[in-house]
């Protein structure tokens, strides 16, 4: 790998905000905004409306259980795995995820 594209990744993912890199937060949500319209398509295909705003809330919860599913332990998943604190990290991403399944429906093909 390039150690030049990597100096540019680590240098983006520099930027903080109580300790989590903004250029992370920007891409991922980018992208949702970028893939919902596909992404609704294709579920719509097989009986589920999802609509497009949904998936920029669902893209925080989604994103743990693939950090958890992948065994990679972020300061965000950790954070929502500790039973003893951040309360703020586990509120937030409970309510995205309520957010982002209200709407959904099934239907008929």
């Amino acid at each position: 790998m390039n150690t030049n594209n990597t100096s540019t990744i680590e240098f983006l993912r520099s930027f903080r905000v109580g300790g989590y890199a903004v250029f992370d937060f920007v891409a991922s949500f980018l992208t949702a905004y970028l893939v919902a319209p596909f992404l609704s398509k294709l579920f719509l295909k097989i009986g589920v409306s999802i609509p497009e705003r949904n998936w920029l809330f669902l893209i925080i919860p989604i994103g743990v259980i693939f950090h958890l599913a992948f065994g990679q332990m972020t300061p965000m998943t950790r954070g929502f795995l500790d039973p003893r604190g951040h309360y703020l990290i586990k509120i937030v991403i409970f309510g995205l995820l309520v957010a982002g399944l209200a709407g959904i429906k099934m239907v008929k093909m």
